[in-house]
């Protein structure tokens, strides 16, 4: 009786438990089926990597990016606009993780937990998604960017409404025929699935002086009746610290305009590593933002082993620190929004499944970077480099606040070039980052691509001061 007692007990435990694992298998097959869909084994599921069924994606002006037609997906037929998007688009695979048609994919392709992908015409609803991108604006940087045949990325957005306007990034290729990648051309694609604009991080050069400078304001009170005397090369805690050029005396707000490294390097080892720190946390070098769920590559600002001249280094954007282009997009659009950063966002409209899929509050204005006061200031600042120094001719008449940046790798690389800023005309509220990798000189590379993007963006937005 007792063995019959026993068995009987077992059994009714492994039913128990059997009917509790179909229960929790039922469970996440409900919840993550969208999930199951999207993985890389499932692409094939409807034939064209499981979009032979997908809705149309198009541009903010109604411009198709991406289709299906007759069961086989195909891209936008202008070379320069389909290469341009390839990051924020996609192809037919799941290569290019934060893509749109990786992200959304079952969304897109109308997956239906009752009917999966064979849901009938009549009864399926619209899976079009609209971007907020110009394709003409992401075509004109592109084909700047790409004539240097370097790795980069240029994004503009819109610091008011956090609609992002421009994402390019390079290298890449073309998505109606996407290379076989193998052994042995593996290094001519090196990083072609990786977007640049959220995912990669760069050792900013002459750009992170903008930091440097809000630290400076916060903290020193005298700053603007100080002066300072370039030589070219100074000798700051027993190594040299350069600079492009013997610059004399000048003022800070001549430094910022000139990029005088002296100077920025002398302000950084005043402030100290503490102060230092603390205001490039509040800017958020040192965290991730965010695009519709996806997390930007996190900056670097680390001087907690630093000596006196690595402090003294890291205050003209070089030791080990890096930036995001996306995060220094940000960064301005702060700048120029009074001290309040703007969210971005690459979805303009979309079906509910999408904007569920995203679960974010695009709600617009994010954390306070700068105070209101530090925010006005460094709005003159980088006006002043503008209009004294690289001059008011550039971006076909629109107001541009702007720095360049020249990051110093090593390794037998050049620099990379960079150039950030945003413009203040109330009809073109736009922020902008671009960076050329292994290149040279942030206005020689980067303000040419930098230059085409604002002037097709504004011209996109109606602006009535572009001329370009």
């Amino acid at each position: 009786m007792k063995r019959i007692l026993r068995r009987s007990t077992l059994i009714f435990i492994f039913t128990l438990g059997f009917i509790a694992g179909m229960g929790y298998l039922t469970f996440q097959l409900i919840m993550n089926a969208d999930d199951w869909v999207d993985q890389p084994y499932n692409a094939h599921i409807a034939g064209s990597g499981g979009l032979a069924q997908a809705g149309a994606i198009y541009d903010r002006n109604g411009e198709v990016l991406a289709q299906t037609v007759d069961g086989v997906r195909v891209y936008n037929e202008n070379d320069s606009i389909r290469k341009s998007l390839l990051h924020v688009v996609g192809d037919n695979s799941l290569n290019i993780s934060t893509a749109a048609q990786s992200m959304y994919r079952s969304q897109l392709a109308g997956y239906n937990l009752f009917w999966g992908l064979n849901m009938p015409e009549s009864l399926r609803s619209s899976n079009d998604l609209t971007l907020t991108v110009d394709a003409k604006t992401c075509a004109a940087a592109y084909d700047v960017l790409s004539s240097y045949d370097k790795k980069g990325a240029c994004v503009v957005y819109n610091y008011k409404t956090g609609e992002v306007i421009c994402s390019v990034s390079t290298k890449g290729y073309d998505p109606n025929s996407p290379p076989e990648i193998t052994e042995e051309n593996e290094s001519e694609y090196e990083g072609v699935y990786l977007d640049n604009v959220l995912s990669s991080s760069y050792t900013p050069g002459s750009i992170f002086k903008i930091v440097t400078a809000a630290a400076a304001i916060e903290n020193i009170p005298d700053i603007y009746e100080r002066t300072w005397s370039c030589d070219g090369s100074e000798d700051i805690g027993g190594s040299d610290v350069t600079c492009v050029e013997a610059h004399g005396t000048i003022n800070f707000e001549q430094a910022m305009a000139y990029s005088c490294n002296i100077v920025f390097a002398e302000l950084a080892v005043e402030l100290g590593a503490d102060k230092m720190t603390e205001t490039a946390e509040k800017i958020g070098i040192n965290m991730s933002f965010e695009v519709d769920g996806v997390k930007t590559a996190k900056g670097v600002y680390d001087v907690s082993d630093a000596n006196t001249n690595q402090l003294a280094w890291s205050g003209v954007g070089q030791y080990n620190d890096k930036v995001n282009p996306m995060q220094m997009a940000i960064i301005c659009g702060a700048i120029a929004n009074g001290g309040q950063a703007t969210e971005p966002t690459l979805i303009k409209s979309a079906t509910d499944s999408i904007l569920s899929a995203i679960g974010i509050n695009k709600s617009g204005n994010g954390r306070e970077m700068f105070s209101e006061s530090t925010a006005s200031q460094l709005d003159s600042l980088m006006r002043y480099t503008i209009t004294d120094y690289y001059g008011d001719d550039l971006f076909g008449g629109l107001t541009v606040c702007a720095k360049t940046g020249t990051g110093e790798v090593g390794e037998d690389k050049e620099p990379n070039g960079w150039m950030v800023g945003y413009s203040k005309d109330e009809d073109c509220p736009l922020a902008f980052a671009c960076v050329v990798e292994d290149s040279g000189f942030g206005f020689t590379y980067a303000g040419p691509v930098v230059e085409a993007a604002m002037i097709q963006a504004a011209k996109s937005l109606g602006a009535s001061a572009v001329t370009g």
